[in-house]
């Protein structure tokens, strides 16, 4: 396998090569006119194609994808450069002394056995570096654009490595029952509408944030649990459109009852085998 610093030193140089000619005075005139505000969503959108690329399982697709957002990154780099902000290789640095401080249990003397001990070292330690100035732990702990259901599996993380946290998983389905218990209180007061409906969205927040937490006890990422079922929602519904279509039934006519047995279908060709 090739050494780290051969693949920094060549491949990496490369990209940098390339994103330098196309912000070139005879490159590319669209390259030239991008700022860092330009490809923000450039950046996002690649994210998250890598992301599904996971998602779907897809190594050739990933590899594609997370090429797109190397390239991204070495386009952010060169305009922080071009700015007199940083380099890419001053964003590599820091990146690389920061995880070798956060790692003393690999580069250093510490010993910690499991992953839970390394995660909550892991959040006493980013207290410990990024606590001064901040009037809360909670502070820019996560970024403003990240999905709110993967935003509060990060809170809470943090707030558990200074043992603000529920004992076991147990406990947090007794806290997601309670949760739903009130929802349900709520619905049963009459139509959801003006107050009332705030009150619902508030129950109903009260409730996600519950699951979110669940999915941190059980060690799962809960936005990466909701994209498998929505992937698995889009192939069974995808079958259920080509079945009424072979027979001749619109989309928009056909029965609940003939949607539910199309979709009943889809779900037995999917289980494994006895």
């Amino acid at each position: 396998m090739d050494d780290p610093s051969d693949l920094a030193a060549t491949d990496l140089a490369r990209l940098t090569r390339l994103v330098a000619r196309l912000r070139a005075p005879d490159g590319c005139p669209w390259d030239r006119e991008q700022t860092l505000s330009s490809v923000r969503a450039y950046l996002l959108e690649e994210a998250h194609e890598a992301a599904a690329a996971i998602d779907r399982g897809e190594p050739e697709a990933l590899c594609a994808e997370l090429g797109d957002l190397l390239f991204q990154a070495a386009f952010v780099g060169r305009l922080a450069e071009e700015g007199g902000a940083f380099g890419l290789a001053d964003a590599i640095e820091r990146a690389r002394a920061k995880m070798i401080a956060r790692h003393p249990h690999v580069f250093g003397g510490e010993e910690l056995a499991t992953a839970e001990q390394v995660r909550a070292a892991w959040e006493r330690r980013k207290l410990r570096e990024e606590g001064n100035g901040r009037a809360s732990l909670l502070d820019g702990a996560v970024a403003a654009t990240l999905p709110a259901l993967l935003a509060a599996y990060r809170v809470t993380q943090k707030a558990a490595g200074v043992g603000f946290d529920w004992p076991d998983a147990a406990a947090v389905l007794d806290k997601l029952d309670e949760e739903v218990a009130e929802l349900r209180a709520e619905l049963a007061g009459g139509p959801p509408e003006g107050e009332r409906l705030e009150r619902i969205g508030a129950e109903l927040g009260d409730l996600l944030f519950t699951v979110a937490n669940l999915a941190r006890k059980l060690e799962i990422d809960p936005e990466a649990a909701l994209a498998g079922t929505l992937l698995k929602f889009r192939r069974r519904f995808a079958h259920v459109e080509r079945e009424l279509a072979a027979r001749g039934r619109p989309l928009g006519e056909a029965t609940l009852a003939e949607m539910d047995a199309l979709w009943g279908e889809a779900k037995a060709r999917e289980a494994p085998p006895e």
